[in-house]
């Protein structure tokens, strides 16, 4: 098995949405118990949420003009921290995915930023061989021109 397979980034992104739970339930228990966060924080979302999904039921049934009584105050704050509690696992979530995607994006780009510095050592190389060769042509062709220059062998008589 290889080890590079599983990385433990992704462990520790599972862990911490695990621990997300139990994290959101103690938040669910303090916002029961609080009348502040009852009030001003559990309270309204609940209504809000009580009131669109009856609206939405009542429309699809047919009731166009029904109103709709709000739900009471226990039912609501139960509600309330059943959607904070769910709204932070889904935060907790959603952040796991964003810290997971930036870590590809950031290894994409490491891997594209050493892929081009290759390239262009690559075609440094490259640059530097075609000289050489200039070079050795050259030298070449002098030695041609010398060797044309020699007098040849005489003639033995």
């Amino acid at each position: 098995m290889v080890v590079g397979a599983f990385p433990i980034a992704k462990l520790l992104y599972l862990g911490v949405r695990q621990m997300s739970k139990p994290v959101a339930n103690r938040i669910k228990a303090g916002a029961r118990r609080s009348e502040f966060f009852k009030t001003y924080i559990c309270l309204p979302p609940a209504q809000i949420y009580h009131w669109v999904e009856m609206r939405t039921k009542m429309r699809i049934m047919g009731f166009r003009g029904s109103t709709i009584k709000p739900l009471n105050e226990e039912a609501a704050a139960e509600l309330g921290a059943e959607l904070l509690g769910e709204t932070i696992v889904f935060l907790i979530g959603g952040g796991c995915m964003v810290l997971e995607y930036s870590r590809q994006a950031a290894n994409s780009r490491r891997k594209e930023e050493e892929l081009n510095e290759t390239i262009s050592s690559l075609q440094q190389q490259m640059g530097e061989l075609a000289l050489t060769t200039e070079t050795l042509d050259a030298q070449l062709r002098q030695v041609n021109r010398l060797l044309v220059s020699l007098p040849g062998p005489q003639p033995q008589k």
